[in-house]
C-alpha cells in the first residue's frame, strides 16, 4: 500500500470525475480518473492501486460486474459511488464485493474521511499478516522457507517479502502447496481453477503460472514454481499453509 493510499476513480462524468480527483489529490491521496470500464482495465493492468471509487452507470459495462472481476481478481477495496439509492441496488453491491455504498450527491470530504478509514483498516490487517509470518516462521523448523496466508490471499518468501496474490493466483499456489515439492497434473489444476480442458483453458493456466513466475523477480524473490513438461507444475521449495 502507498504511504498516501493510491486511488483510481471510474466515473463516466468528466466533470464530476475531474473534480472528485483533484479534491482526493489535496486530501494527501494519490487519485486518478477514468471514464470507462476499458480505460480501468487498461490502467490496472500496469499500476497498483490500494481503493476504487466505482460508478455502476457506466457506458461499456455495468458497475455490478465491474465491482465482481475487482474482487475476484485484485486485493483493491470498492467504495460504490452512484446515484441508483434504491436497496436492491445496495444489496447487489455489496454481494458483489462493496465495502462501502455512497449515493450522490456526496460531500468529497465525506468521501476522503471513508478513504481514508478504509486504508487504515488495510494497514492494521497488513501489519496482522506480518506478525503472524514472523511469530509462524519462529515456531517452525528451518526448513519451512515459505508461507502462505488464507487471510488476506498473500505469499511469504522466506526472508518475509510479502507477494500479494489474486484471487486465481492464490488457487494455483494453494493447490500447489497442499503437496510441496509433487507434481499437480495439469487437469487436477484446471480443474481447481475451474479452466476448461481446452486450449482457452490451457493457455490460461500458462499465463496465470508465468505472471506468478515474474512477480517480485526485480527483487530477487522469485517463485519457486517448477514445469514437469507435458505433466503440470509443482512447487518445489517447502511450504506451509496458515
Amino acid at each position: 500500500m502507498a504511504e498516501n493510499g493510491r486511488v483510481i476513480v471510474v466515473e463516466d462524468d468528466s466533470d464530476f470525475c475531474d473534480s472528485m480527483v483533484e479534491y482526493l489529490k489535496l486530501s494527501g491521496l494519490e487519485a486518478v480518473g477514468v471514464e470507462s470500464a476499458l480505460e480501468f482495465y487498461k490502467n490496472i493492468s500496469g499500476q497498483h492501486y490500494d481503493i476504487v471509487v466505482l460508478d455502476i452507470g457506466l457506458p461499456d459495462q455495468n458497475g455490478i460486474v465491474l465491482a465482481e472481476y475487482i474482487r475476484n481478481n485484485t486485493r483493491m477495496r470498492i467504495i460504490m459511488l452512484t446515484a441508483q439509492s434504491s436497496l436492491e441496488s445496495k444489496i447487489n453491491a455489496y454481494r458483489a464485493g462493496a465495502d462501502l455504498y455512497l449515493v450522490k450527491p456526496v460531500d468529497f470530504s465525506e468521501l476522503s474521511a471513508s478513504i481514508f478509514s478504509i486504508l487504515g483498516r488495510l494497514g492494521n490487517d497488513q501489519q496482522q499478516e506480518k506478525e503472524v509470518v514472523k511469530k509462524t516462521e519462529s515456531s517452525e523448523t528451518r526448513e519451512t522457507k515459505w508461507t502462505l496466508l488464507r487471510s488476506g490471499q498473500s505469499l511469504f518468501a522466506p526472508e518475509g517479502e510479502e507477494i500479494s496474490l489474486t484471487a486465481k493466483e492464490y488457487d494455483l499456489i494453494e493447490c500447489l502447496a497442499r503437496t510441496p515439492g509433487d507434481v499437480v497434473v495439469r487437469q487436477g489444476l484446471l480443474d481447481a481453477l475451474d479452466y476448461e480442458n481446452n486450449e482457452y483453458g490451457n493457455r490460461a493456466l500458462d499465463a496465470l503460472v508465468h505472471r506468478l513466475r515474474m512477480k517480485n523477480r526485480n527483487l530477487g524473490c522469485r517463485i519457486p514454481m517448477k514445469t514437469s513438461h507435458g505433466t503440470g507444475y509443482c512447487f518445489s521449495a517447502p511450504i506451509i499453509i496458515k
